[in-house]
């Protein structure tokens, strides 16, 4: 397949896309419109269409898109049509119910292997899972041609260790930790804060009306008036 240059938001809406299809793939459902796809994504129709465009005629005029099609074609781009090993590093309580989860119900995606300090957890299979000691990370990582790791170790040896991930050929972290992480340009870090994600709820709840309006939080407080 030819490289496709499309913007960052699209591509990260291409998963979502993804994994509607296969729902309705599963439910024998054989074509669906643009419209249709809006409603159960939360997407506008509009953009929906122009994502789709950047990679040709997916559809047609008066019949929408076949889901059929469209599914292959969505999994060839996003390598779901064969296996992706990643590794984890961190198995503290995070680490541990990210094992519990199954990557694989609806992506082609396993965790093949896990790195902890804690001689009580290394040498132990956990959800199938075997867990390393730190020691054996270069080799794990290069054995298994493992270049996409999660880490969910503790704020002050984040950087410490995607510094050696990055030197083990690294290509991709999905960082679980408050660090904001200094990497090559050719590395990419996805950060999931999930304390900052709550606060930012909590924001919106306080501080917004149903319509989206904001609401004034200050303006009863003797301090500001």
């Amino acid at each position: 397949m030819a490289e496709i240059k499309i913007p960052k938001a699209t591509a990260r809406r291409l998963p979502l896309y993804y994994r509607y299809l296969q729902f309705l793939h599963d439910g024998e459902k054989t074509k669906v419109s643009s419209a249709e796809l809006s409603e159960a994504v939360k997407v506008d129709s509009a953009t929906i269409r122009r994502d789709f465009s950047y990679f040709g005629a997916l559809g047609k005029r008066g019949y929408g898109y076949d889901v059929d099609a469209l599914l292959k074609f969505f999994k060839k781009l996003l390598n779901q049509d064969h296996l992706t090993n990643v590794a984890l590093v961190g198995v503290g309580n995070l680490g541990q119910a990210l094992l519990n989860y199954n990557f694989r119900q609806t992506n082609n995606i396993r965790i093949s292997a896990a790195f902890d300090v804690d001689p009580k957890l290394t040498g132990t299979i956990h959800s199938g899972v075997p867990i390393y000691p730190m020691s054996e990370l270069k080799e794990q990582l290069l054995d298994q041609q493992i270049n996409i790791v999660v880490l969910t170790v503790p704020f002050d040896h984040a950087q410490e260790i995607a510094d050696e991930l990055v030197k083990y050929g690294v290509r991709g972290i999905l960082n679980f930790t408050p660090m904001r992480l200094n990497v090559p340009d050719d590395v990419r870090v996805h950060n999931v804060d999930l304390a900052n994600e709550l606060q930012t709820l909590i924001y919106f709840l306080d501080n917004f009306n149903e319509d989206g309006t904001l609401v004034n939080p200050l303006a009863n407080d003797p301090l500001f008036n």
